[in-house]
């Protein structure tokens, strides 16, 4: 039986922190006798990884996910637990493990401003020792897939965000890890690079089966990249599953959009007859009905037999929508 790629086992992290009350009465007292206070940034966490996975690391701000990303790619020492990735225990920072990882984080860079991407992926490729061979068959892989030969030769502070994102992808996949840390990836960057880095993502994890944790705040990052949503909320693990089977637990109805062909003056009067089906306001025209699962054949069927309906479609509820009842209620 194959190892997991990704193994954690009650991994917790504590931060201690000053703190004071506001005045300068108090900032002299904290001067002689400063207070601190024990803050739990992630609490006994356990997760199983398989190689190969896209994984959803999802959470409210403060949540702990960005910790848990730091302890996993050893850039933090745990307060305790333990955990192994690619056979290696992390924060030991071991060369041949550094080699097995990469962590691309949204709102930092790994490249050098003053020069072009090329001069700082040949310093990336000596630093990982990667061959020759390897790093232009790799480097040449990259740049078809993200579109970016016209980026190669430009100083990066001439990059606008998107482009400079591109780039940091190329970086932290030269030298082919095998697992991969994204921290809001997508972060700030608009509709369409969006669209164009997960599309990017997609097809390389198809294609070299690398084993991928994102964190993300866009809920449209998540659900297009991965099958399996992990939740975090004040530090503890509270979900880790398939991300349609969370939202159908919680959100056990869908909604109807419906456009008539001709103006409809009894409508109202039709909902009443079931008293589960619930009106909501209307949307560019569509009349918008919120109705449980088990009720949607009977209740469309009704529909189109009695009205002129020129267009009616059936919806999930916003994946966000599902998402943010879970961090108001702390629970699934």
């Amino acid at each position: 039986m194959n190892q997991p790629m990704i193994q954690v086992r009650n991994l917790t992290k504590n931060y201690t922190v000053p703190e004071r009350a506001p005045g300068l009465g108090a900032s002299i007292k904290s001067l002689v006798k400063p207070q601190f206070r024990e803050v739990e940034a992630v609490k006994s966490i356990h997760l199983s990884i398989d190689t190969g996975e896209m994984v959803g690391l999802i959470g409210p701000n403060g949540a702990g996910k960005t910790t848990t990303l730091k302890m996993l790619s050893g850039l933090l020492y745990p307060t305790s637990g333990e955990a192994t990735v690619a056979g290696f225990i992390p924060w030991k920072r071991q060369p041949d493990y550094l080699r097995r990882i990469s962590m691309v984080m949204g709102n930092r860079s790994a490249m050098n401003w003053d020069i072009p991407p090329l001069d700082s992926f040949k310093v990336l490729s000596e630093i990982y020792r990667v061959p020759q061979q390897a790093y232009q068959q790799t480097l040449d892989e990259l740049i078809a897939l993200l579109d970016m030969e016209a980026l190669l030769k430009k100083p990066v502070r001439n990059l606008s965000l998107g482009e400079r994102m591109k780039c940091e992808l190329v970086a932290g996949l030269l030298y082919q890890p095998d697992v991969m840390f994204l921290d809001e990836p997508t972060l700030g960057l608009d509709i369409a690079m969006q669209r164009r880095l997960r599309t990017f993502l997609k097809k390389y994890n198809d294609t070299h089966a690398v084993t991928v944790i994102l964190t993300s705040h866009y809920m449209a990052d998540v659900t297009a990249l991965c099958p399996r949503v992990i939740l975090i909320h004040h530090g503890e693990l509270i979900y880790d599953g398939d991300l349609d089977t969370l939202a159908k637990s919680l959100a056990p109805f869908k909604l109807i959009k419906i456009q008539f062909a001709s103006p409809i003056d009894n409508f109202s009067e039709f909902i009443s007859q079931f008293s589960s089906v619930e009106e909501l306001p209307s949307e560019q025209g569509h009349h918008v009905l919120r109705i449980p699962r088990q009720e949607i054949p009977q209740v469309t069927a009704t529909l189109l037999e009695q009205f002129p309906v020129a267009d009616l479609t059936v919806e999930d509820p916003p994946i966000e929508a599902v998402i943010d009842q879970i961090y108001e209620e702390g629970s699934v």
